[in-house]
This record gives structure tokens, C-alpha cells and sequence, in this order.
């Protein structure tokens, strides 16, 4: 299925881009999300005439994830889970958990923002954490994991 773009999308292409991806990618996920559009001549057209307040929009919440970037970049975050005498987690630190985190600390970020390419943190100490706040945006955070004895 032929799709423009309305914005950025990762491993595919940039706003105003016409690409073809799977039926399937397009009807579940690009298009729910108003990330794409069907490429109908019609729709094309409409897209031009909107181009510029699209281009607008998405240098805004580029340059708002940049200035949150800057505040939340090299940031620790503590959480205290129940672990062993060895070290080991009864249990683990998932995405959601530091999403918490970092949201009380007055930066919200949703799960999905956390990137975590070992899986889930599941022994005590310091963490390096990516966190994809745009698709151009992704600074690093310490996740402190600090252990309680159970």
C-alpha cells in the first residue's frame, strides 16, 4: 500500500514522503496513529496544500524534545527494589518503572520512551538507559537500582 508520511517515522522516511509498506503496517499501526495517509490523488493534494503548518508542527515538537533532552540528559534516577544478599532482584526494574521514575521527577515520559536493549534491570547498581523522547532525541540517564534487604 502506497502511504505519505505526516511524520517522521523511524527505518522508514520523512514527513511528506511517499513510501509502500505492508497492507497490514499500514491499517494497524501508521494510519491509527495518524502517522501516514492512503496516497490517493486527492490525498496528495491535500497534503501539499497543508505542507507548511505540517512542517511547522514537527519542527515544534522537535525543538521541544530538544530543550527537555538538555534538562533530562546525564540525569539518576533511584529506584529501591527488594533484592538478595548477593546483589540479584527478586524481581526487576522494567520500562514502566523507570517511566514512573523519571516522570515524578518532573520530566513525563512514557514507557515506550525507554529504551532498555538488555530487557528489564535485574541486579542492583548503576544502569546507562536510553530514552527516545523524538525520533531525532534520544539522550542518556542513570538508572540507580538500589537493593533492600527482604
Amino acid at each position: 500500500m502506497q502511504v505519505i508520511l505526516l511524520e517522521k517515522v523511524v527505518n522508514l522516511g520523512n514527513l511528506g514522503e511517499v513510501v509502500k509498506v505492508k497492507d497490514g503496517y499500514a491499517r494497524n499501526f501508521l494510519i491509527p496513529q495518524r502517522k501516514a495517509r492512503r496516497a490517493t490523488a486527492n490525498a496528495v493534494a491535500e497534503f501539499e496544500a497543508k505542507r507548511a503548518e505540517l512542517e511547522k508542527a514537527a519542527g515544534e515538537k522537535l525543538a521541544a524534545a530538544q530543550a527537555q533532552g538538555e534538562k533530562l540528559n546525564g540525569m539518576t534516577v533511584q529506584i529501591a527494589q527488594k533484592a538478595g544478599v548477593d546483589g540479584r532482584l527478586f524481581g526487576s526494574v522494567t520500562n514502566a518503572d523507570i517511566a514512573e521514575a523519571v516522570s515524578k521527577q518532573g520530566f513525563p515520559v512514557e514507557k515506550a520512551q525507554i529504551r532498555m536493549p538488555q530487557g528489564p534491570l535485574k541486579t542492583v547498581g548503576d544502569h546507562p538507559i536510553s530514552v527516545a523522547l523524538h525520533t531525532d532525541v534520544v539522550v542518556e540517564i542513570t538508572v540507580s537500582v538500589l537493593g533492600e534487604q527482604a
